[in-house]
Protein backbone atom coordinates (compact mmCIF):
# COMPACT_ATOMS: atom_id res chain seq x y z
CA UNK A 1 0.00 0.00 0.00
CA UNK A 2 1.42 3.68 -1.10
CA UNK A 3 1.46 6.51 1.62
CA UNK A 4 0.76 9.81 1.01
CA UNK A 5 3.76 11.80 1.07
CA UNK A 6 3.46 15.34 2.71
CA UNK A 7 4.59 17.98 0.43
CA UNK A 8 6.80 20.81 1.73
CA UNK A 9 5.47 23.88 -0.08
CA UNK A 10 8.85 26.25 -0.82
CA UNK A 11 8.10 29.49 -0.36
CA UNK A 12 10.30 32.35 -2.02
CA UNK A 13 8.62 35.11 0.03
CA UNK A 14 9.29 36.26 3.25
CA UNK A 15 5.90 38.41 4.99
CA UNK A 16 6.34 41.17 7.81
CA UNK A 17 3.38 41.93 9.93
CA UNK A 18 2.55 45.19 12.01
CA UNK A 19 -0.34 47.85 12.79
CA UNK A 20 -0.10 51.36 12.68
CA UNK A 21 -2.85 54.33 12.53
CA UNK A 22 -3.51 56.03 8.96
CA UNK A 23 -2.05 59.69 8.87
CA UNK A 24 -2.16 62.04 5.99
CA UNK A 25 0.54 63.96 4.59
CA UNK A 26 0.16 67.78 5.26
CA UNK A 27 1.07 68.93 1.59
CA UNK A 28 -0.51 69.34 -1.88
CA UNK A 29 -3.08 66.65 -2.36
CA UNK A 30 -2.18 64.87 0.72
CA UNK A 31 -1.67 61.43 0.53
CA UNK A 32 -1.98 59.00 3.42
CA UNK A 33 0.08 56.46 5.29
CA UNK A 34 0.81 53.54 7.55
CA UNK A 35 4.22 54.45 9.06
CA UNK A 36 5.93 50.31 9.45
CA UNK A 37 7.19 50.42 12.85
CA UNK A 38 10.83 51.13 13.65
CA UNK A 39 12.23 47.87 14.60
CA UNK A 40 11.01 46.77 11.91
CA UNK A 41 11.78 49.05 9.46
CA UNK A 42 15.55 48.54 10.95
CA UNK A 43 14.98 44.33 10.23
CA UNK A 44 13.44 44.75 6.75
CA UNK A 45 16.06 47.73 5.20
CA UNK A 46 18.72 45.06 6.80
CA UNK A 47 17.79 41.93 4.99
CA UNK A 48 16.24 43.69 1.65
CA UNK A 49 18.50 46.39 1.30
CA UNK A 50 19.69 45.29 -2.08
CA UNK A 51 16.61 45.13 -3.59
CA UNK A 52 16.12 49.20 -2.21
CA UNK A 53 15.47 51.71 -5.40
CA UNK A 54 16.25 55.10 -5.61
CA UNK A 55 15.05 57.35 -2.97
CA UNK A 56 14.58 54.36 -0.07
CA UNK A 57 12.15 52.95 -2.51
CA UNK A 58 11.25 48.83 -1.87
CA UNK A 59 8.95 47.05 -3.96
CA UNK A 60 6.41 44.78 -1.89
CA UNK A 61 2.68 43.52 -1.72
CA UNK A 62 0.32 44.66 1.09
CA UNK A 63 -2.51 43.42 2.62
CA UNK A 64 -4.74 44.86 4.60
CA UNK A 65 -8.27 43.33 5.64
CA UNK A 66 -9.24 41.56 2.33
CA UNK A 67 -7.33 43.71 -0.01
CA UNK A 68 -3.98 43.01 -1.62
CA UNK A 69 -2.43 45.30 -4.21
CA UNK A 70 1.34 45.91 -5.42
CA UNK A 71 2.90 48.99 -4.25
CA UNK A 72 6.41 49.91 -2.73
CA UNK A 73 7.24 51.68 1.12
CA UNK A 74 9.69 54.38 1.11
CA UNK A 75 12.15 54.63 3.51
CA UNK A 76 12.06 58.19 5.47
CA UNK A 77 15.36 59.20 7.40
CA UNK A 78 13.56 61.74 8.92
CA UNK A 79 11.79 59.09 11.13
CA UNK A 80 13.90 56.45 10.76
CA UNK A 81 11.23 53.86 9.51
CA UNK A 82 9.17 53.19 6.76
CA UNK A 83 5.93 54.44 5.07
CA UNK A 84 3.68 52.63 3.16
CA UNK A 85 0.99 54.44 0.91
CA UNK A 86 -2.63 53.82 1.31
CA UNK A 87 -4.21 53.94 -1.87
CA UNK A 88 -8.56 55.86 -1.69
CA UNK A 89 -9.87 52.67 -2.99
CA UNK A 90 -8.21 49.97 -0.44
CA UNK A 91 -9.11 52.99 2.55
CA UNK A 92 -12.93 52.79 1.24
CA UNK A 93 -12.89 49.08 0.32
CA UNK A 94 -11.26 48.22 4.14
CA UNK A 95 -12.93 51.17 5.73
CA UNK A 96 -9.70 52.66 7.34
CA UNK A 97 -10.41 55.76 9.14
CA UNK A 98 -7.50 58.39 9.85
CA UNK A 99 -5.82 57.49 13.16
CA UNK A 100 -7.36 54.10 13.37
CA UNK A 101 -4.88 51.57 14.42
CA UNK A 102 -4.51 48.97 11.35
CA UNK A 103 -3.15 45.74 10.64
CA UNK A 104 -0.72 45.46 7.41
CA UNK A 105 0.74 42.72 5.87
CA UNK A 106 4.20 43.29 3.72
CA UNK A 107 5.36 40.39 1.43
CA UNK A 108 8.50 40.63 -0.40
CA UNK A 109 10.82 38.55 -2.95
CA UNK A 110 13.77 36.43 -0.95
CA UNK A 111 15.90 36.70 -4.26
CA UNK A 112 17.65 39.65 -2.61
CA UNK A 113 17.51 39.10 0.94
CA UNK A 114 20.56 38.72 3.54
CA UNK A 115 19.47 37.29 6.80
CA UNK A 116 19.32 39.63 9.90
CA UNK A 117 21.96 39.58 12.18
CA UNK A 118 20.86 40.98 15.09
Amino acid sequence: MLKKKNKIKKSNKTTYVFKAKLWKYHGPNGWYFLTVPKGLSSIIRKSHFLSEEGWGRLKTISRVGGTKWMTSIWYDSKIGAYILPIKSEVRKKEDIKLDHPTSCTLEFEQKCMLPFLG
